[in-house]
């Protein structure tokens, strides 16, 4: 059973007017968490925010802030711009010109869902651009994430909060949102260096033996037992043998200090496709001594984000009072 049912209901005839405005905010995400690869994901609270508006003169100018600035596309090629225009041509609408400003805090090609949430606020400013004109209810956001995402277990989170499984079907992708326990306690640590998802995913063997798969099955049901009502067993529930140790060669550093800190009793796992680390402490006093003993056993520096479990998942606003 899911979440929603897919609906689309249109006002024919109808265009974006100019001058509609809408801010969205979308939360970092952390996929996979160890054993549930491509199926399991979390939202976090850390968050991009972004403000359209509709306007006369046709293309898009983006304004980027923040992470990605100077680096990422500031015209039609920007995924969140792309994002946009996949969704109103999904539905038969016409893009209006649009101006962006976005104020990016999640870092790039770190394993945080940067793209799936560049994906995800693109999405939700269409839904909310096209507010009054097409509805576009939980699936069908999900459906448009995954098109452009590929995988629904990034932006599942992204778009619903929370601890998702996601899953896809003839009829397209679906997913369940589920709570997670209050003392999960996530910490990411964060490198320097950036990862390729695209590289990471190169180094999967297409088939796995079969008593990894079983393992990993095991793992990963123990793993949404521990997250939602049994964090103290969040130790055996991370554990992996079906993609972390074929990407260990591209990201060594990580591989070393995720080996350490579960050998000193610490739920670590690659976050995403890496490189930065996820650890799933089972009290909020964990977090600091996870954070001393990476900076004493690293010679290379890590950012620590001590963050809560994101609930809400991404919003946007309609400012009500714009191209009246």
């Amino acid at each position: 059973m899911t979440d929603a049912t897919t609906s689309i209901e249109s006002t024919a005839g109808a265009s974006v007017p100019v001058g509609r405005t809408v801010t969205v905010r979308v939360p970092a995400t952390t996929a996979n968490l160890g054993p549930g690869f491509d199926t399991l994901g979390l939202a976090l609270a850390l968050y991009d925010e972004l403000t359209v508006t509709a306007r006369e003169e046709p293309g898009a100018f983006v304004d980027v802030n923040g992470v990605g600035a100077g680096e990422v596309p500031t015209d039609e090629s920007n995924l969140v711009v792309r994002a946009i225009a996949h969704t109103f041509a999904a539905y038969g609408q016409q893009l209006p010109g649009l101006h962006l400003t976005a104020r990016n805090v999640i870092p790039h090609g770190r394993g945080l869902g940067s793209s799936g949430a560049a994906i995800v606020s693109g999405i939700m400013a269409a839904k909310g651009l096209l507010s009054g004109i097409v509805e576009i209810d939980q699936l069908g956001l999900l459906a448009r994430a995954t098109e452009l995402e590929g995988h629904p277990d990034n932006v599942a989170p992204g778009l619903f909060g929370g601890l998702t499984i996601a899953w896809v079907t003839p009829e397209g992708p679906q997913f369940k949102k589920l709570n997670v326990h209050r003392g999960v306690s996530p910490l990411v640590l964060v490198p320097q260096e950036t990862m390729s998802t695209a590289l990471a995913r190169s180094l999967q063997p297409e088939s796995v033996p079969h008593a990894d798969a079983i393992f990993n099955v095991s793992r990963s049901t123990l793993l949404i037992a521990a997250l939602i009502q049994s964090p103290e067993l969040l130790l055996a529930a991370t554990e992996d043998k079906l993609h972390q140790s074929y990407r260990a060669s591209a990201m060594p550093e990580t591989d070393r200090l995720i080996q350490e800190l579960r050998a000193a009793g610490f739920p670590a796992v690659v976050s995403g496709a890496g490189p930065s680390i996820l650890v799933l402490c089972s009290d909020p006093g964990q977090r600091q001594a996870a954070v001393d003993l990476v900076a004493e056993r690293s010679a290379t520096p890590w950012q620590s984000l001590v963050l809560a479990v994101d609930f809400k998942g991404a919003t946007v606003v309609l400012h009500p009072d714009e191209g009246k």
